[in-house]
């Protein structure tokens, strides 16, 4: 079991016991029930995007990955994920087992760090979709042009502070 699990299963614990102490197993069976009715919501989007994080692993060769978004594609990996997670649509259920897939299959820590944050600062189908429509041209374009940099300095610092990490820690830090 990872840490993450283990805390969320500390505070999913916590939560219970509070609710049954607020009013009892009526509470943690509201709870459970409004659990329910959000797993409906979001199961069939979790399974797609394990299911295109899958397909990207074995459609994309790892020789790919490694080569266009590994820890040696420097400023171009750099790059080649912020091109891909601006124009990846969907939330966190689609874009982090890709995420994960592309770790997996080989991308390093800088790439996948541009793709996380121009998949958060500057995503194409949210800006096209959303924001433009509401905010306008004027606005939307003065962001992006905030957030261009953004998602490019975070993938060229995350490297060495992942290898500041390892040295401080003593722990290889993989990626």
């Amino acid at each position: 079991m990872d840490l993450s699990l283990l805390v969320m299963c500390v505070i999913v614990g916590v939560l219970v016991v509070l609710a049954y102490l607020i009013e009892g197993w009526p509470m943690v069976l509201s709870g459970l029930r409004l659990s329910g009715h959000m797993l409906e919501t979001v199961w069939l989007r979790l399974i797609l995007g394990l299911l295109m994080a899958g397909m990207v692993q074995v459609v994309i060769p790892a020789e790919v990955i490694g080569r266009w978004m590994g820890t040696g594609a420097g400023l171009r990996g750099v790059l080649v994920g912020t091109v891909a997670g601006s124009i990846t649509p969907g939330g966190p259920f689609v874009n982090f087992p890709i995420i994960a897939a592309l770790q997996h299959s080989g991308a390093g820590f800088g790439p996948l760090a541009a793709y996380l944050t121009a998949w958060g600062v500057i995503p194409v189908h949210r800006t096209l979709i959303w924001e433009l429509p509401f905010l306008g041209p004027k606005f939307v374009f003065a962001r992006l042009l905030a957030g261009l940099l953004a998602p490019v300095l975070i993938g060229l610092a995350t490297p060495p502070i992942m290898e500041a990490f390892s040295r401080l820690f003593g722990a290889r830090v993989s990626g």
